[in-house]
């Protein structure tokens, strides 16, 4: 018996799309579509990247139906597809990387607001943030996205990637520790910049 806690809001509906009717995957993906968004944007930080990556989801999601077995409920199966989409379209993103522009060629907008200095630090370190994430490998990303901005347990996260909690552990670790490096590398690069 199945427990309390795997209990499916969607678990009707997730068998009549495995029977075949198509308007109650539609309505799986009405159900789940905005969190499922939410997630592909904080593990791909670009909007426009993690519309390909919810697609690409939904894709998978709809020819693997047959296979869910409904031991999780379908969300979790949603965000698992997701985290696993998202690492796939980063590690194409990596073969085929362009270069960002660097902090001081952010082109700024006439008529901007009173505190410019302080947008633009905010600006900053939101790239700095983004870029650090970036540069993450994807298991290490989706570990650090789920505890810091969802603010999951250890446990729960291990269930979502199917780890162990010590693996989830070990990976939030590494992540955080070379975020660290690569902020504190740049806070560095800064200082040496406005120094000479």
């Amino acid at each position: 018996m199945a427990s309390p806690r795997l209990v499916d809001e969607l678990a009707a509906v997730v068998a009549r799309a495995k029977a075949g009717d198509r308007a109650a995957f539609d309505e799986l993906v009405r159900s789940t579509y905005r969190e499922t968004l939410q997630l592909a944007i904080r593990l791909a930080g670009d909007e426009h990247d993690a519309r390909d990556i919810v697609q690409d989801a939904y894709l998978r999601a709809y020819r693997g139906l047959r296979r869910f077995r409904g031991d999780s409920r379908f969300r979790t199966w949603m965000f698992r597809i997701t985290v696993n989409c998202a690492s796939s379209h980063a590690a194409r993103a990596r073969r085929h990387r362009h270069d960002l522009l660097a902090p001081e060629q952010v082109i700024t907008q006439p008529g901007g607001r009173t505190d410019v200095e302080g947008r633009a630090d905010a600006l900053s370190l939101r790239a700095d943030l983004e870029a650090a994430l970036a540069g993450l490998a994807p298991k290490l990303r989706a570990v650090v996205v789920l505890r810091d901005v969802y603010g999951m347990s250890h446990e729960a996260i291990a269930d979502e990637l199917d780890i162990s909690q010590a693996a989830a552990k070990v990976r939030l670790h590494r992540a955080r520790q070379q975020l660290r490096e690569h902020l504190f590398a740049y806070d560095h690069t800064i200082e040496r910049r406005h120094a000479g």
